[in-house]
């Protein structure tokens, strides 16, 4: 029998939504946070706070190569100062933000800060 969570194809989106909290994604799915551990480890391989880091991280990628600068991608992202993103940031990747963002990233190039799109 599947699951609800089985239904779920915009998990993506949750996780954004859920500002990457697993208690928010897991109120989101109307589920416990003990059911979507569950879920995650058996059919992902791995808990779902590992998958929300590794979503986050990849959401900074794309925002850091679209030219938005670390604060505004910080910002985006939730972070509550620039230096913890970068700290979380760099054990990830191995390299600061600074370094990974577009060249030319001051955050002042007009292309202004972070639409309704983004």
């Amino acid at each position: 029998m599947r699951s609800r969570l089985d239904r779920i194809t915009n998990w993506r989106e949750l996780a954004r939504q859920a500002r990457w909290s697993l208690g928010r994604l897991a109120g989101a799915c109307r589920v416990s946070v003990r059911t979507l551990e569950r879920y995650f480890t058996s059919r992902m391989g791995k808990t779902p706070r590992a998958w929300l880091m590794e979503e986050r991280m990849a959401r900074a990628d794309e925002l850091l190569t679209k030219g938005f600068s670390v604060k505004e991608t910080a910002v985006a992202l939730g972070y509550k100062s620039v230096e913890h993103f970068a700290r979380v940031f760099k054990r990830h990747y191995g390299h600061c933000p600074s370094r990974h963002a577009a060249p030319g990233d001051a955050g002042a190039d007009g292309r202004g800060g972070l639409g309704a799109s983004e």
